[in-house]
């Protein structure tokens, strides 16, 4: 996959402009209705056994982290990331000892095949270079049955998604941005990184083509729903 245009960011400076994003991360997501319980959301789809092992590929500040959490309290976690300063901000707040952060890309995380019962992928996918290949390193990382869920942004499929993506960007979330952060360079870069990524139907063959079966949709409630989908699979 090429570099974005220059209207968004090229994939290797996308780490680093989380890095300068990353104080005002929570606030700002804070504030988008729905956001944290959507992950919640996705999590719980995953059908997750008890006490699972789970790689969260891209967990930003945590908060698909604590999403897992809820949905399975005594999962063993390790979470990756990245942007050192994503990491820094999760590792600050209080989690149980079955949580470990790593300050990793995906593309260089050292795990032995076989290793999770499951993959939890947050808005990840459409910030790699190469989609296609990490996703079936994460594969090859999961014992067999075991599932992924990648949660998304996808809006190519429907001129309404991509409206109300379009109006909510740039009415809210870049202008938020900028107000919060003086810089609203990351918020540009995630309507085009969106606007720019697979539809559904797409993305849904990207995981049959890493080698997952069984695999579904859903998509989410509320202001969301086209927009922000769980993409399910099955390894």
């Amino acid at each position: 996959m090429s570099p974005l245009p220059p209207d968004g960011l090229a994939r290797a400076d996308v780490p680093a402009a989380f890095d300068s994003g990353a104080a005002a991360y929570d606030r700002l997501v804070g504030v988008n209705p729905g956001y944290h319980r959507h992950l919640r959301i996705s999590a719980k789809r995953l059908g997750l056994p008890v006490r699972p092992r789970i790689l969260d590929a891209g967990c930003g500040t945590g908060a698909s982290t604590a999403a897992l959490l809820a949905v399975a309290p005594g999962a063993r976690i390790t979470a990756i990331d990245a942007s050192a300063e994503m990491l820094a901000r999760a590792r600050a707040k209080p989690w149980p000892d079955t949580v470990e952060f790593v300050h990793t890309p995906v593309e260089e995380l050292s795990h032995v095949d076989g290793t999770f019962d499951a993959v939890f992928a947050a808005y990840l996918l459409r910030n790699l270079a190469d989609p296609d290949a990490q996703l079936k390193r994460l594969h090859g990382l999961l014992r067999p049955g075991g599932r992924i869920a990648v949660h998304e942004y996808s809006v190519r499929d429907s001129r309404r998604a991509r409206w109300a993506w379009n109006a909510v960007c740039g009415a809210i979330v870049i202008p938020a941005g900028r107000l919060t952060t003086g810089d609203a360079t990351l918020y540009r870069h995630l309507r085009r990184s969106v606007l720019a990524f697979d539809g559904v139907a797409e993305l849904g063959d990207r995981l049959t083509r890493a080698g997952f079966h069984d695999v579904r949709t859903g998509t989410m409630p509320g202001w969301q729903r086209g927009i922000a989908h769980t993409f399910l699979g099955t390894a």
